[in-house]
């Protein structure tokens, strides 16, 4: 995070959510070569994590996730679409089957967005009606610049094809893209029959707009409602399990390179710095602590991985790896030198 960005807006994305879509990224970087562990290194994750259904993932740790796999395999067109592919209804959990029991389209979209906070969605989502069309926009400006294509091409070929399932093969989808060359061939690639339209203005799923008030195939009201309680509730407990100190390393985590400070964190948070202190000693640490904590347990399984101490370095944001070497004997004890030749 810059300077420049003191003040702005948090990003839609930023809220915690469950853990199906990093368990597909893992997926897909495992069908790559790579290994799990390769796949969460940094995110503060493990494998046990993805197989239980209570996890909480902070978005940021999900990005963790998605610059593994593109440091590891390269920002390859297709990668994202891969993933895109891999989703069902299922990995929606309750909030994508809440939706598909609408009554309408125009029912399932409104409850979509009450609920946007239990999706794992980067694009920020809106719908918009015209004489003959309407359109879900997913816009893409709030989405990190490094893994953005990534993600525009998951969310692109996630919803084409997942859309037909809910409203029924028979209702016409077009999907119109700004993406343009290998990306917007590997979203076609992925999307079958559906027509793909590219080096267009916006990122748009569209539809005739006859179909936002026709019943949905699924529609059961009863269940709905059933399942929209669901949702409340699971949408209270993942705020409450937002402790500050965990949205504070989740932030640390997402901007390792650059090593933000506590004012770009707080600013982040919509906090004064001064409250962000208060608050994090009422939780027993500080924002040093947890600094040197997140950098210090990434470092421990960076070294391990064999990786050389000034490329670790560069990865925690140190200069040189003389600063990282004072750093890590700090929060150690000992010299990241000897730490690595004790891993292998």
């Amino acid at each position: 995070m810059m300077a420049g960005d003191i003040g702005k807006a948090a990003p839609t994305w930023d809220h915690p959510r469950g853990s199906a879509a990093v368990r597909v990224l893992v997926e897909v970087g495992v069908a790559h070569g790579m290994s799990v562990t390769a796949c969460l290194i940094g995110s503060g994750l493990r494998s046990e994590d993805l197989g239980d259904p209570t996890t909480v993932v902070q978005a940021a740790q999900e990005l963790s996730v998605a610059r593994n796999l593109i440091r590891e395999l390269g920002d390859r067109p297709g990668l994202g679409a891969e993933a895109g592919s891999r989703h069902t209804i299922g990995s929606l959990g309750v909030w994508g089957y809440a939706m598909m029991s609408s009554p309408t389209l125009r029912d399932a979209i409104v409850l979509g967005i009450r609920y946007v906070e239990l999706s794992f969605a980067f694009v920020r989502v809106r719908l918009v009606e015209a004489d003959r069309e309407v359109a879900v926009v997913c816009a893409d400006a709030d989405i990190p610049a490094d893994v953005r294509a990534f993600f525009v091409e998951r969310e692109l070929v996630k919803i084409a094809h997942l859309v037909p399932i809910a409203l029924g093969p028979s209702v016409g989808v077009r999907v119109e893209t700004g993406l343009t060359g290998a990306r917007a061939e590997a979203v076609r690639s992925r999307i079958g029959d559906i027509e793909l339209r590219s080096g267009c203005r916006h990122h748009r799923i569209v539809l005739d707009r006859d179909v936002l008030d026709l019943p949905l195939p699924n529609a059961d009201p009863l269940v709905t409602s059933e399942l929209e309680r669901e949702c409340l509730r699971l949408l209270d407990l993942r705020r409450g399990r937002g402790a500050l100190a965990g949205r504070v390393r989740a932030l640390l985590l997402a901007d390792l390179d650059t090593a933000p400070g506590m004012d770009l964190i707080a600013a982040r948070l919509h906090v004064d710095p001064r409250t962000l202190r208060r608050n994090l000693a009422a939780e027993g640490t500080s924002f040093r602590e947890l600094a040197d904590e997140v950098r210090a347990a990434l470092a421990a399984e960076l070294l391990g991985t064999g990786l050389p101490v000034a490329a670790v370095a560069t990865r925690l944001g140190f200069h040189d790896a003389a600063g990282f070497s004072r750093a890590y004997r700090r929060w150690t004890g000992e010299t990241p030198g000897r730490a690595r030749r004790l891993s292998g």
